[in-house]
């Protein structure tokens, strides 16, 4: 993890001694804002990341609200982890409210506050003089432009790249990749105010089992346009012209699905690909394990999440060269990252290549053993236990 310049006098500590020293400096209750809840169908790994530090916080005995956007099916309050949750608004209604909530303090206030900002800022150093931290997984770039229609996606990316930036250089913005903190420091932050903390990897995910008898590929994700699964399935239609054998499957829910479906009908994948909807934890586990590869055709990410996972069952990666994945795939040691007109190629070569594929499965294990979310909580808690010390040194 990078340096922490304004905690450097404190030494490294466990995230108990983090977290009770917070309280004994009056940290009692945090505000989360977070575009999306874990149990929302379109949750991913940024929601994941929250989960892990806002849980272990609540189970240390401080006070987490999390407030995010309405989801379909759920309920308005709620509690998950020993953390309280309000889902209101809508995609984007959400903001407008949380922030009015926060200045009139509707909801109860705050000892300190962490904005996760994706793709749209929450302006949290406008309106809030209260200890913060900013978490951004990725700059979303091209990502804009699948998510909005013309003229609102160039809007989206000039709040992103030029408005937003300025308002939060000052402060401190924790990202969970050394290549996304290049493209922030690209935009104008401040190097000794972004920190990178990796992401970690949960500890069920963990080897076992044999692998299939057929060549056999895994991608995993939210089925949005980002993610690019109809890339996947055309990639894995090429590898098998190879591979006659081949067998790909494909976890996931989200707006796409019927779209994903009539392209595998399309490809006369009915016989050979499975698109498994969402899936229980022990079933993923599962399919990572006996997955001679897991694929990723996404177009941007702050961490590949599921390819980690993977990594952690023994299961090397095939993905797209993009910086999300130049940080959780270390490239010809632990997977292989390549152009997206490479993505069948690769995966054919790689299955063709016993030996090469399990030394990238032997590396990424040994890799992901260093990655815990227990290291990834402390790296978040560190960061804002920096910004407490750096608010109450200011002059009053």
């Amino acid at each position: 993890m990078s340096d922490v310049p304004t905690s450097a006098c404190v030494p490294e500590h466990d995230l108990d001694w983090f977290v009770d020293d917070l309280r004994l400096r009056g940290i009692r209750r945090i505000h989360v804002f977070g575009w999306r809840d874990l149990a929302d169908s379109d949750a991913g790994g940024s929601e994941v990341h929250a989960d892990e530090f806002m849980s272990r916080w609540a189970e240390r005995g401080i006070e987490v609200l999390h407030r995010t956007s309405r989801a379909e099916g759920l309920p308005d309050v709620d509690r998950r982890n020993g953390y309280q949750l309000i889902r209101r608004g809508s995609r984007y209604t959400v903001f407008p409210r949380v922030i009015a909530s926060e200045i009139t303090r509707w909801m109860g206030s705050a000892d300190a506050i962490v904005e996760i900002w994706n793709g749209v800022p929450w302006f949290s150093p406008v309106w809030s003089r209260r200890p913060k931290i900013t978490i951004l997984h990725h700059v979303h770039g091209p990502m804009w432009d699948q998510i909005l229609p013309g003229p609102l996606a160039k809007f989206g990316s000039t709040l992103e790249t030029r408005i937003a930036p300025p308002f939060y250089r000052r402060g401190l913005t924790v990202t969970p990749s050394e290549a996304t903190r290049d493209e922030l420091l690209a935009l104008g932050f401040r190097p000794d105010r972004v920190v990178a903390v990796p992401n970690g990897a949960n500890p069920m995910f963990s080897p076992g089992g044999d692998k299939t008898a057929h060549p056999s590929i895994i991608a995993v994700g939210r089925l949005a346009p980002v993610k690019r699964f109809d890339l996947v399935i055309d990639a894995a239609v090429e590898a098998r012209r190879r591979f006659s054998g081949l067998q790909l499957s494909i976890v996931g829910e989200g707006r796409m699905r019927d779209q994903l479906q009539r392209k595998i009908d399309d490809v006369g994948g009915g016989n050979w690909i499975e698109l498994l909807g969402w899936i229980d934890h022990h079933s993923l586990i599962d399919h990572y394990r006996r997955s001679w590869l897991v694929v990723s055709g996404s177009l941007a990410e702050g961490w590949g999440l599921s390819l980690t996972e993977a990594a952690a069952c023994g299961t090397p990666a095939v993905a797209t060269d993009i910086n999300g994945h130049r940080s959780s795939v270390i490239a010809e040691r632990t997977g292989r990252l390549v152009s997206e007109d490479r993505l069948g190629s690769a995966i054919g070569d790689l299955l063709a290549d016993d030996q090469l594929r399990q030394s990238f499965a032997t590396a990424a294990l040994e890799r992901t053993q260093t990655l815990t979310w227990e290291a990834s909580a402390l790296g978040v808690t560190r960061c804002l236990h920096a910004e407490v010390l750096r608010c109450a040194a200011k002059p009053s």
